[in-house]
């Protein structure tokens, strides 16, 4: 397949997501690591998600910037965040994972990236059950097999601390400290909005340089991408757009 750097494969991989959902986003933006297409579904969203966070070190480099608002005062401040902290750490990836809440013994396996459309295509009413139903090997009452029907809320708070206690590369967090207040406050680096936005932003800014170039010199779209963005920019200061 082209190489993730390659803007044509870039440009293809925002157009197709345009229009869909975070989840489907996911998905598109995993296909530029090389995951074959057959597997993708079923890779855990751990692994995925670090996939993604190297990705977007290829693409934009180390370093990520956003943003998070205090919750006590409101007040909004900026934070970095080197993606080496998620992939530098050992991948822990267990086959299985134990909840217990009360009597409840519940085995559950990692949840994926199919698990997640599954569960987007339930709707918000069904959504919770379809994941718990699809990543829900065994669960036990009192040592007696249950329905994943009968799992109380309590239970299934558990099975989700679990699960992000196993898979910590899935929902990777940060907490500062309020500049205003002192109160810490949790920020989640969501890698598939973070590295979408950056893509979206890169994706706009190549079409408009493709049309300033097209309109100058008459090349097609193909012509232009297949400039480096060093001539690009060179070719965009004659023309009086640099």
């Amino acid at each position: 397949m082209p190489s993730p750097t390659e803007p044509t494969e870039l440009l293809a991989t925002w157009e197709a997501g345009l229009a869909a959902g975070p989840v489907r986003r996911a998905v598109l933006l995993h296909a530029l690591t090389g995951a074959e297409d057959g597997g993708r579904l079923e890779v855990p969203v751990g692994r995925r998600d670090r996939e993604l966070f190297s990705l977007r070190r290829t693409l934009f480099g180390e370093r990520l910037n956003g943003r998070v608002t205090c919750l006590d005062c409101e007040t909004e401040q900026e934070f970095g965040f080197d993606v080496g902290n998620v992939l530098g750490g050992a991948m822990d990836e267990p086959a299985e994972v134990l909840a217990h809440s009360g009597d409840w013994a519940i085995r559950l396996r990692l949840p994926t990236s199919g698990d997640l459309l599954a569960a987007a295509a339930a709707g918000p009413e069904g959504a919770r059950r379809e994941l718990v139903t699809r990543c829900t090997i065994e669960a036990k009452h009192r040592g007696q097999p249950s329905s994943v029907d009968d799992l109380p809320a309590a239970a299934q708070t558990a099975m989700a601390d679990s699960l992000a206690e196993a898979d910590s590369a899935a929902d990777v967090r940060l907490t500062m400290p309020c500049v205003e207040c002192g109160r810490t406050t949790s920020a989640t680096v969501d890698i598939v909005s973070y590295l979408w936005a950056e893509l979206d932003a890169w994706a706009r800014a190549v079409m408009l340089e493709v049309h300033l170039l097209a309109s100058a010199y008459g090349w097609a779209e193909p012509e232009v991408l297949a400039l480096s963005p060093t001539r690009r920019r060179f070719y965009l200061e004659l023309v009086g757009h640099g």
